[in-house]
């Protein structure tokens, strides 16, 4: 039987650092800020992806704490389909911007930067609401 044709895997990682969260500026189209994240190599675990992508692109050693949920609408990423695992994480220090990340900064959930890459916006409004009441969103009510 062929081998299927599926859309890659990224790994996310909202990053709490004392009540704030980094988010990185893309280097690459599409522009603008982002939740720190990168694609899953072969032979990784999507955790190990994880904690991989925040070290490359912040410098950071994260602990991963919870998984906030699969993003996985085909229109997602201007760059075609991906299926996105978001964690929330923590981590200590000051994030340093590397790989493909143009710069690295933190901000309050509720003071992001303008513009927002890919769903960035969708995803950080549910974290946002999973902070606020524990629920996760559910994924039926993603559009």
């Amino acid at each position: 039987m062929p081998r299927p044709t599926c859309p890659p895997i990224a790994a996310d990682v909202i990053i709490e650092i004392d009540g704030r969260i980094v988010l990185i500026e893309r280097r690459n189209y599409p522009y603008g800020w982002a939740i720190p994240g990168g694609f899953v190599d072969i032979g990784e675990t999507v955790e190990d992806a994880a904690v991989r992508e925040m070290r490359e692109e912040t410098g950071l050693e994260v602990e991963i704490v919870d998984m906030m949920g699969v993003y996985s609408r085909p229109d997602r990423d201007p760059r075609g389909h991906t299926v996105s695992v978001v964690y929330v994480g923590r981590a200590h220090g000051t994030p340093q911007a590397a790989d493909d990340a143009k710069s690295a900064a933190l901000f309050y959930p509720d003071a992001l930067p303008s513009p927002l890459a890919f769903d960035h916006a969708e995803i950080l409004a549910d974290y946002r609401h999973y902070k606020q009441s524990g629920e996760r969103p559910a994924p039926w009510r993603r559009r």
